[in-house]
């Protein structure tokens, strides 16, 4: 029988030997791990320094590029949009420069803006409930607006709030920027139901539409609701009016955005987008892709994926860059609509 002083002498030895293991590893070893770990934590801070330094000249050279975009915006956008209305729709989440600096690139290019409608959280919402009370709204105010109600209860929705807010300005047609209380009552039964509010006078009716998105989507899912309702409401604004522009800043524009679903979910029809209007010079493409728009023009602009092209090409010509008396030139705003 084997007495316990064995076991004792045996659990000794072992533990001995890890102790002995470990002065070993620690002091022959130690030069060659230590060496590794600081080489690789060296070359580790260097790589680090190399991207921070590269974000840096990136954001300068951003900064350089907005600033130049600013100080020529006047000269590009001077009258573009001259004798035309434009109604400002802004989803839950929209970034407040993208907001001003749209607004301030709608009037250098000569635009009115009627107003701005704030889509709250309830319109995206897709409960049962909701959706009937969307439904019965769209039906209480179609016979005022004389609309015909297709679709979805989001889709009877827009094409009604669409009508209340723009009109193509022609024969038979609303004129714009007259209020009528048909247009008014609509805004104030969706405002009090929670869907909506308004400021300025959207009532009064817009030719044109920019739509801004929230500053970061709510899923990278093509088949996120607040991003396909987005696109629901931007067709029916473009049925309704000559055109409309979906904007967003390069954040809000990615995987599961509005634009995202226009680009790569087959929705993009014949509105025209803008994925980069939180810098200067995608504010100025905002205003000239609703000129494009005037004349039948759609496209993709900014630079994240999907665009096409930075911005229309050629660029419209704005009236102080036109040629001189006795040459041709072309028309700016509303007189050069076919």
């Amino acid at each position: 029988m084997i007495d316990f002083r064995y076991h004792l002498v045996s659990i000794v030895a072992v533990f001995l030997a890890l102790g002995l293991g470990l002065l070993v590893g620690a002091t022959a070893l130690q030069p060659t791990a230590l060496g590794g770990l600081i080489r690789l934590s060296q070359q580790e801070r260097q790589q680090i320094a190399s991207a921070l330094a590269a974000n840096r000249q990136l954001s300068r050279q951003i900064d350089s590029n907005d600033q130049f975009a600013q100080g020529v915006a006047p000269q590009l956008l001077d009258q573009l949009l001259a004798g035309e209305r434009v109604v400002v729709i802004e989803a839950p989440g929209a970034s407040g420069q993208v907001i001003s600096g749209v607004d301030q690139a709608l009037a250098q290019a000569g635009a009115a803006v009627s107003g701005h409608v704030q889509l709250q959280n309830k319109f995206f919402d897709t409960s049962p409930s909701t959706e009937q009370q969307l439904s019965q709204l769209a039906q209480q105010f179609a016979p005022a607006a004389g609309t015909s109600l297709q679709g979805s209860p989001v889709a009877q929705a827009s094409q009604v709030i669409a009508g209340s807010i723009l009109t193509k300005d022609g024969p038979g047609q609303p004129v714009a920027g007259q209020r009528d209380a048909a247009s008014v009552a609509l805004l104030s039964g969706f405002g009090a139901g929670g869907f909506l509010n308004v400021t300025g006078h959207p009532d009064a009716r817009a030719t044109l539409a920019v739509v801004i998105l929230p500053d970061s989507p709510q899923s990278t899912s093509i088949s996120d609701p607040q991003s396909q309702r987005l696109v629901t409401l931007a067709q029916q604004l473009n049925l309704t009016g000559q055109g409309t522009v979906v904007a967003g800043s390069v954040a809000g524009s990615g995987p599961g955005s509005a634009i995202d679903v226009m680009r790569n979910g087959g929705r993009a029809g014949h509105l025209s987008s803008v994925d980069n209007a939180d810098h200067a010079i995608g504010q100025i493409v905002v205003a000239q892709a609703l000129y494009e728009q005037l004349r039948g023009v759609s496209g993709s602009y900014g630079s994240g994926a999907g665009a096409t092209a930075p911005g229309p090409s050629p660029a419209p010509t704005p009236a102080s860059l036109q040629p001189v008396q006795g040459q041709p030139s072309r028309p700016a705003g509303r007189a050069g609509k076919s």
